[in-house]
């Protein structure tokens, strides 16, 4: 496959430069959510660092989240060959949406029981999703900045695997609009259940991967050295000591 400073077009290296940069941020700024209690007394730090969980789930959550983003994202211009105008915007569109993920992450971490936070945090992430996937459909059709020889079916299987998350997510935030409780089981942490299990999904390789991982066995195999040939003088010489 051809390298991306022979394929023509702009160059990607900024695009993964600056939003790398906006993942670093977002990530830690996920820790300003969590907050030291002013407290008197052991017993009541105990019990004020216990009233936060939800601060640290939400925290844990997100952090898996914008990882798994910045994976799936790093794997998106692995295959990109080039960039054009409409994809430097879709990917500002796509990091602004990473950038916000701290708010809703910190809504989730206060009101974590609230029907309203719940929904707001999954929609985020389905938008995040969305955003990401137009930029797959846009660079992979008609091949317009990927190679040619991308396989029809590994654009299928990034297209099912970036789509999987949103539609789960859309999912959930029905599942939090229901109006129904069962003890300590409602819409809303039926819905929080699933946005755990999301992302813990997109940690196991895909199609994708095992892709690439062939690509570069072949591109290995292709590059390797081969014995060299013995130069006529050492065959000559080589001739001479077994004719004795």
């Amino acid at each position: 496959m051809a390298s991306k400073k022979q394929s023509g077009g702009l160059s990607t290296a900024r695009i993964e430069a600056f939003s790398d940069g906006v993942f670093a941020i977002a990530i830690t700024l996920l820790v300003f959510n969590l907050h030291v209690p002013t407290v008197s007394d052991q017993a009541a730090l105990q019990h004020e660092l216990a009233k936060q969980w939800l601060s640290y789930l939400s925290y844990l959550l997100s952090v898996v989240v914008i990882g798994v983003y910045w994976v799936a994202h790093h794997g998106l211009f692995t295959f990109i060959q080039r960039a054009d105008r409409p994809l430097f915007w879709l990917n500002i569109l796509f990091i602004a949406c990473v950038a916000f993920l701290p708010f809703p992450t910190a809504l989730l971490g206060q009101y974590g029981h609230s029907r309203l936070a719940v929904v707001i945090y999954g929609l985020s992430l389905v938008v995040t999703g969305l955003v990401l996937d137009s930029m797959r459909a846009y660079a992979t059709r008609g091949r317009r900045l990927v190679h040619h020889d991308l396989p029809d079916e590994v654009v299928r299987s990034g297209r099912r695997r970036n789509l999987r998350g949103p539609a789960i997510y859309a999912l959930a935030i029905g599942i939090a609009l229901l109006p129904f409780s069962v003890g300590p089981v409602d819409g809303p942490a039926c819905a929080l259940a699933l946005y755990i299990v999301v992302p813990l999904t997109y940690i196991l390789p895909g199609r994708i991967d095992r892709y690439w991982a062939s690509r570069h066995d072949s591109t290995d195999h292709h590059n390797a050295p081969h014995p060299a040939a013995p130069s006529q003088q050492a065959a000559h010489e080589e001739a001479e000591r077994t004719s004795l």
